[in-house]
């Protein structure tokens, strides 16, 4: 197939367009995880530690959040950062940050609702313990991450799964203009559509090697981490 050797041959010879797409791509996708993680793992900690009224319902909602399509979340942030809407006045639309900002909100579900139940379940197991020694509050939400650790990271996994894999988000805020918001998903569907398929074909090779090779970094490290605690 005349297009698959073109599209090795891009990648191969370090193509500038594509690997300025796959750069920004990794920029956006691993921010927007970033932000995700360090607001959604304090959230599924104080859902799982804590119990209040109108829990159960912020639990259903989560849950529910983590299959909110792509394109609604696109919209809901592009009439935030519009010029009438009420944060127009940042200027922030159709640049990588709006882009991030929108790949955050689709990933915080995800990581608050799975890292809420692994804890959860964890915090059965130690639950007794932990009050036995007296550990306060912060101590608990501490040592459940830590142990939970390995787990958690497969939780980040799904989270960067989603944001790298997504479409209709990114094209929404972000417009695809060409070497400023465009991404390898992007990319990946205008380049098929105009009929430039060693492109195309060249940048869906390298985004499934890159979600094949983070995806054995962290079965690698789970490994190693369960051969220590053996030894």
């Amino acid at each position: 197939m005349p297009e698959g050797l073109d599209a090795w041959q891009l990648i191969v010879s370090g193509d500038a367009t594509l690997f300025a797409i796959v750069r920004l791509s990794l920029a956006v996708s691993l921010s927007a995880v970033l932000i995700a993680t360090i607001t959604g793992l304090p959230l599924g900690a104080a859902l799982a530690l804590t119990r209040f009224p109108g829990r159960t319902g912020l639990i259903v909602i989560l849950n529910g959040f983590m299959g909110l399509p792509p394109v609604v979340v696109g919209l809901a942030v592009y009439l935030l950062l519009s010029r009438s809407g009420p944060l127009g006045f940042l200027g922030i639309l159709f640049t990588p940050l709006a882009m991030v900002v929108a790949q955050a909100l689709l990933v915080l579900p995800i990581i608050a609702a799975l890292a809420r139940q692994t804890i959860e379940d964890l915090w059965r197991e130690y639950r007794d313990e932990l009050a036995a020694m007296d550990v306060g509050a912060a101590g608990r939400v501490a040592t459940l991450l830590w142990d939970s650790r390995i787990s958690l990271l497969t939780v980040l996994l799904a989270g960067f799964g989603r944001a790298a894999a997504e479409v209709g988000t990114v094209m929404i805020v972000g417009g695809n203009i060409d070497g400023f918001t465009r991404t390898m998903t992007t990319a990946i569907a205008l380049e098929t559509s105009k009929g430039d398929l060693p492109l195309a074909m060249g940048l869906g090779i390298v985004l499934i090697a890159l979600i094949l090779l983070i995806n054995a970094g962290v079965w690698g490290l789970r490994v190693w981490s369960e051969r220590r605690v053996g030894a």
